[in-house]
């Protein structure tokens, strides 16, 4: 993902976006430079640069014309965050109190939808997280499997590449992980298949009898691995 889509997510146009890069990389300019550089037509560079000074990414800079110098990247994307954090509270505070999970199945598709799932999941747990996953995901959830464990959580992890886990119960197998299954607190479940962009789907659920079946499931796959380890030993 190219600088210019990463900004998009900080509520930027691609156009502003382009614009703001442009500052960044040149320095203070005015609209018709900006117009110049970028390719961009001079109604349209102007009115960008309006709406990334009322976004925050750009200051006016007033003399003989009005030229415009870029907010700091960090200092943008960390306004952003910190004014998002705030929504988030106030909305917290506001909207009424959430429902239960839903008790029946949730197909969840996307891989970036899925890694948040499993990353929220991991962060709300109360108590146990049971984790068996190929390796080459791990990275992307071990933040938020750390900061369980430092708070006392439980974390059993089944995969296939040994990595960081500081106390963490870890079941190395020999051969990569091809699906995802979480079981946090015995009382929610996700399990399915991770691949790269829209192709990826899991199934979410509450139910007991899922969350039975998985956890005998994952009980079965430690045995195997104990056993296996067994053999070797010998």
């Amino acid at each position: 993902m190219d600088n210019t889509e990463l900004l998009t997510r900080f509520n930027l146009t691609r156009h502003e976006a382009t614009i703001y890069l442009t500052l960044l990389a040149d320095g203070d300019l005015n609209g018709y430079e900006v117009s110049k550089i970028t390719g961009i037509s001079r109604s349209n560079a102007y009115a960008s640069l309006a709406s990334l000074v009322e976004k925050g990414a750009a200051f006016i800079i007033e003399g003989e014309t009005t030229r415009y110098t870029p907010v700091p990247v960090e200092e943008f994307c960390g306004n952003k965050i910190r004014s998002l954090q705030e929504s988030k509270q106030e909305l917290i505070k506001n909207i009424p109190q959430r429902r239960e999970d839903a008790e029946g199945y949730i197909t969840i598709t996307g891989e970036h939808r899925i890694m948040d799932k499993m990353r929220n999941m991991i962060s709300e747990s109360k108590s146990r997280v049971y984790l068996s996953v190929s390796g080459n995901i791990l990275p992307a959830l071990l933040t938020e499997m750390q900061a369980a464990h430092q708070r006392g959580i439980k974390m059993v992890v089944i995969t296939d590449i040994p990595f960081p886990h500081d106390g963490m119960t870890v079941h190395l197998l020999e051969k990569p992980k091809k699906q995802v299954r979480i079981i946090v607190d015995s009382t929610t479940v996700l399990t399915g298949d991770i691949d790269e962009g829209e192709f990826s789907t899991c199934l979410y659920s509450g139910k007991k009898n899922v969350v039975d079946l998985l956890k005998e499931s994952l009980q079965n796959e430690i045995k195997v691995v104990e056993m296996m380890r067994g053999f070797e030993a010998k």
